[in-house]
């Protein structure tokens, strides 16, 4: 029987594609860029999931990701422009955003109040917990698990041995990784990192096409709100 549920944050609970949309918008703008275009998304999405990758794989920081991301991603638009620079201003606008994604808000309501409810994920530790305050559900987590406050990034086994010590020695004694769920958008992150941990997992695809990688998911579902007819 499941009794905790860990959840990931960026493109589960938050659409972290739908702020970035917005701010590339409105910071191209700001900084007088040439105009967004949905093209150029595509771009951002496949520099930084290369990039989060690295991060996943202990090959790259969270810190050298800032350094050079914006970089990157302005040397593949052909934008001569401080990538640092945007880099600042595109993570303080992240830490005080809050776009939720599809069901997400009923999701966290369920499993508030049949589960012990954790957020796990990867990220600066004030940035995420910021999120979930102005979101008005920080409150709603007995545990918030974020990486650069513990050390280890998920999939890492470490980020989950300091998860599960927390939960036993916070009333959850003799926890077993067969008694917990991870939802989460990664296979590489979050379902690699929850089935090699003996863990059972959800993958929220949101919509996406599934291909044989997918076979990791205990669970696959399109829309958050599919996950409460399963739990």
């Amino acid at each position: 029987m499941i009794k905790v549920v860990f959840i990931d944050l960026d493109d589960t609970v938050f659409s972290f594609s739908g702020f970035v949309k917005k701010t590339m918008h409105d910071g191209f703008e700001k900084f007088g860029l040439k105009p967004y275009t949905d093209e150029m998304f595509s771009i951002f999405e496949k520099t930084n999931n290369e990039l989060w990758k690295c991060i996943e794989q202990n090959e790259l920081t969270f810190q050298q990701l800032c350094n050079i991301r914006w970089n990157m991603i302005f040397k593949k638009l052909g934008i001569t422009f401080d990538g640092v620079l945007f880099e600042n201003y595109f993570c303080t606008e992240l830490r005080n955003s809050a776009v939720f994604e599809p069901h997400a808000l009923d999701l966290i309501n369920y499993l508030r109040t049949g589960y012990v409810l954790c957020a796990a994920s990867n990220g600066p530790y004030e940035q995420q917990y910021n999120r979930l305050k102005v979101g008005g559900i920080d409150t709603y987590f007995a545990h918030i698990f974020i990486s650069s406050a513990i050390g280890a990034e998920k999939p890492d086994k470490a980020f989950f041995d300091y998860c599960f010590t927390e939960l036993r020695n916070n009333g959850n004694e003799g926890l077993v990784p067969e008694e917990t769920i991870i939802i989460g958008d990664s296979l590489t992150s979050d379902i690699a990192g929850g089935k090699n941990y003996g863990m059972k997992t959800c993958l929220y695809t949101k919509g996406k096409k599934c291909d044989s990688d997918y076979k990791w998911a205990d669970h696959i579902v399109s829309d958050l709100s599919d996950i409460m007819r399963i739990l």
